[in-house]
């Protein structure tokens, strides 16, 4: 039964309030955080690894934005780039190492290859490799210049800054009662 009170609106208390306050200052410090520390592992199988070298070269010093130190273990990276082709052999070992990555993770299809297939339009080559693992962001080109990678690490940057980003919940420990002499 419905009563006459289900129609009013609720009123947040102060400390509602301020749980909710204080969970966006944490949510905002943590995007910050989390966007300036991208730990990239490059999943490289074709010709853009060459641009892959240079994007990570002294010349465009992708340090700056956070996103400079390659890891090569899925386990203790957060950023893939998946930089080349991805033919359909290749397609389950893609899905594992992302699988293997911790939470939170980000994918970067690394020219228009990994984006779409390229001009690999075949039985042997996955058609973009969104259809394996989900992509956060497309860098186009064959292969992408440089500042077009960078520009890709940007826009992601903007994507994690506005996720939402929580704490991790715990339960409240358990009270243990028992005096000091027993």
């Amino acid at each position: 039964m419905a009563s006459e009170l289900d129609g009013l609106p609720v009123i947040a208390t102060r400390r509602e309030e301020a749980e909710g306050f204080l969970q966006g200052l944490v949510s905002k410090s943590l995007g910050w955080a989390r966007k300036y520390s991208l730990f990239t592992y490059p999943f490289v199988t074709a010709c853009c690894g060459m641009e892959y070298m240079t994007m990570a070269s002294a010349r465009y010093d992708s340090d700056r934005f956070g996103a400079a130190m390659p890891r090569f273990s899925p386990r203790q990276a957060d950023l893939l780039m998946v930089v080349g082709t991805v033919n359909c052999k290749q397609a389950p070992i893609l899905q594992r190492v992302y699988e293997q990555m911790a939470d939170p993770k980000w994918v970067m299809a690394f020219g228009v290859c990994a984006s779409s297939g390229g001009f690999y339009d075949n039985y042997a080559t996955v058609q973009g490799i969104d259809r394996v693992i989900p992509v956060d962001v497309y860098v186009p080109g064959c292969p992408p210049r440089p500042e077009q990678v960078l520009d890709g690490i940007m826009l992601l940057q903007k994507k994690i800054q506005n996720q939402s980003h929580k704490l991790i919940d715990r339960k409240p420990l358990p009270v243990i009662s028992g005096g000091a002499g027993r």
